[in-house]
This record gives C-alpha cells, sequence and structure tokens, in this order.
C-alpha cells in the first residue's frame, strides 16, 4: 500500500463528504452500516469467493484526525484500484461528471499507443462526442448529420475534458460534467432531478454505441449490408460511424468503451462494456457510405465558379454545374455539381459565370456516382471577384 505524502496529506484535508461520498457511489461502493460520525461501506470484490472490501468514510469534519481518516480512505482505495493516491484525490476533487474510457489494443509494450495511431483516434473521439450531440439535439433522427452543428453542440463538444490514461493497454479517459444540483438530503437516499443535456447525450451515445454494434453484427451474420436507417432512432449516424472507424485505424484490431456515471445522477440499468473489432468497423465503414450515398449531406455549403448553364426556355427555372469545394467536409477534392436553379437565381448564375464571380450555394447534396447533384437549394450568393 502506497502511504499518502506530505503535499497530498495537506490535499486531503480539503476534501468535503459530499466528495468523498460521490467517489465512492461512482466505483460500485454501498454503503453497510451508519455509526453516527463515520459509515461503512463495502465493495464485492471482482473475485466472488474473496471478502468485500471495506472503507471507514469521516461524516464529521470537526474531530482533529479527521486528515488522518481520510488519507486512510485513500490509501486503501490506492491499493484497490492499483492506482497512486494523488491520481486518486485528484479525481476526488473534480465535480460532478459522467465518464468514458476508451480502451485501445494497439501492439507495443501496455500503456503506450504509436502517435501515428493516437492522433486519429483522439480526432475520431472528438467527432464521435459532436455526432452524439448533434443526434441528441435533433428534433428527429438524422442519418447524415449536416455539416453546421448548432451552437449548443459545439459547447457541449467543448465541456468535454480529456484526462489522464489508465492502467491496461492504452486507456484514454474523458469525463462529461454536469451541472450542479441540489445537495442531497441523505447518505442512503439520492437526490432526484431532472437529467441535464450533457448527461443526454452520453445516455444517447452508450445507445448509438448499442445500434452501431447491432447494426454491424447483422451485416456480418446474414453477408449483407444492413439497412442502418432503421438504427437512426438510437443515435445511430454516417457521422458517428465514421467516427468509429477513425477510431479503430488502419488494420487496427478494434477497441472498447466503458461507461461510468455520476451518482449524483444514478442510472438504474447496467452499462456494459461495448466492444467494436476489426470486422464490425469495416460493416461500419460501409453503412457509412450507404447511408451517404442514400441520404447526402444535408445543408451543405459549396463554394466555386459556374461552369455551365442551360434551359430550355429564355425564362423560367434552368440547371446549372458548378465546379468547387465543399465547406467543412474532410474530403476537400474539387467537385462539378449539378444543380436546378428558379428564374431569378438562374439569372445570378449567368450573371455570375458572365463576370467571372464565384457563388456561394447552400443545399442539400445527393451523390449519385460521380455525378452529384446539390437539391433542395435554400440560398445562391454571388461574390464578386471586386469585393
Amino acid at each position: 500500500m502506497i502511504a499518502v505524502s506530505d503535499p497530498e496529506f495537506s490535499q486531503v484535508n480539503e476534501l468535503s463528504t459530499a466528495s468523498l461520498l460521490r467517489y465512492l457511489r461512482g466505483r460500485g461502493w454501498s454503503p453497510s452500516r451508519d455509526y453516527g460520525r463515520g459509515q461503512l461501506w463495502v465493495l464485492t470484490a471482482s473475485d466472488e469467493s474473496g471478502d468485500p472490501y471495506e472503507v471507514m468514510v469521516p461524516l464529521d469534519r470537526g474531530p482533529r484526525d479527521y486528515a488522518d481518516r481520510v488519507a486512510d480512505l485513500v490509501e486503501t482505495l490506492s491499493a484497490v484500484e492499483a492506482r497512486r493516491p494523488a491520481d486518486v484525490l485528484r479525481e476526488m476533487s473534480l465535480p460532478s461528471a459522467d465518464w468514458q474510457f476508451l480502451r485501445l489494443t494497439p501492439p507495443g509494450p501496455s500503456g503506450t499507443a504509436p502517435l501515428v495511431e493516437l492522433v486519429p483516434a483522439l480526432a475520431g473521439l472528438r467527432d464521435l462526442m459532436t455526432a452524439a450531440a448533434a443526434a441528441e439535439a435533433a428534433p428527429e433522427p438524422q442519418p447524415v448529420q449536416p455539416a453546421n452543428k448548432p451552437q449548443v453542440v459545439k459547447d457541449h463538444v467543448s465541456s468535454v475534458r480529456l484526462d489522464q490514461t489508465r492502467v491496461g493497454s492504452y486507456v484514454v479517459a474523458v469525463h462529461t460534467p454536469l451541472p450542479g444540483g441540489p445537495a442531497q438530503g441523505s447518505l442512503f437516499d439520492h437526490d432526484f432531478r431532472e437529467e441535464p443535456f450533457a448527461r443526454r447525450v452520453t445516455r444517447k451515445l452508450y445507445a448509438a454505441l448499442i445500434c452501431a454494434r447491432e447494426a454491424a453484427d447483422l451485416t456480418i451474420r446474414d453477408d449483407e449490408l444492413a439497412d442502418f436507417t432503421l438504427f437512426a432512432h438510437g443515435g445511430l449516424s454516417a457521422n458517428l460511424c465514421e467516427a468509429l472507424v477513425k477510431i479503430g485505424g488502419e488494420d487496427g484490431p478494434g477497441f472498447s468503451f466503458d461507461f461510468t456515471w455520476s451518482p449524483d445522477l444514478p442510472v438504474e440499468q447496467p452499462t456494459h462494456r461495448i466492444r467494436l473489432a476489426a470486422p464490425q468497423l469495416a460493416a461500419l465503414d460501409e453503412g457509412a457510405k450507404d447511408l451517404r450515398a442514400r441520404l447526402g449531406r444535408k445543408d451543405m455549403v459549396l463554394l466555386g465558379s459556374v461552369v455551365r448553364l442551360h434551359r430550355e426556355l429564355p425564362h423560367g427555372a434552368g440547371a446549372v454545374t458548378v465546379a468547387g469545394y465543399f465547406e467543412d467536409w474532410d474530403d476537400s477534392r474539387p467537385r462539378r455539381v449539378r444543380m436546378t436553379l428558379d428564374h431569378h437565381d438562374y439569372g445570378k448564375a449567368a450573371e455570375a459565370h458572365r463576370r467571372g464571380d464565384e457563388v456561394l450555394v447552400r443545399g442539400d447534396l445527393v451523390a449519385l456516382g460521380n455525378a452529384p447533384r446539390l437539391d433542395n437549394v435554400r440560398s445562391f450568393v454571388v461574390r464578386h471577384m471586386s469585393e
């Protein structure tokens, strides 16, 4: 057992009883017996034949030995979790949060990962959080999410914190802080309150991962691509599938996710580890491509030049082709995109073509092989070269 150091002992005295209890609840401990100024908490050993772990939690900060008792508690938790007391102390001091643990299995020594694999995995993790938040914020299921996300999604992703790695092959820990709620009235009774957006996003993420695994398993079992749109109600989208594929990397062995919920907002149903292996990631990759091919990308912005104009009559709607790039799209290849414009916008397109001006077009992209089309054009803006 590693003893609490002198600098850590000064931190121990700052910990509140609420922080101690929240930490214990979040890691599966439960109250067993109340002794007035202290309370016995127990944790079932992973080996069912072993005796449960026990810790005494001081409930009164008044006695002079409060810090000593908390230090004993921290040292016991350090031994049970095979972690340093400093790590336990730091997490006890964190605000209420939901945790997700991404367990990678890269080649090489345990606790290390190749930089060229870790950087894309972290980018994929960011995209995964974005897709889950966008799914929760959307008024209806979105098998293909628009490129522009509402501010509430951006704010949520900005709040997600990357924590220290954990014991394992390579475990990336992230936590999502939850807004503070009313103080708990009883040590044995949980205070239930309305779930904030951050918690709802974490629930959506868990549900979407379950849906992703189910859609992939159906594809593998039937040797035929499943209809991924059937899982959109659970948060599955092309964006989420692509994020998972990015986390897995090229020819990677797969990964797993674990969830730990803030005890301030208890979750009744168990949440088991979710594993995604290489064959499942390959199925998700195909599913994402199918969703984009069939449903396209909504609310895309195309910046380019008019290269072709055609209409049967001298007035009315007409066909226009714009060569350019889509904003907010990782694929930055130039594309020739067809669209149908009404009489007013067609006139603007013709003038832009004559003057050599750029145009900015917003609409829904429908990918048809090598001939993409922009439907539901919502705006057509000419950028004069003199501007």
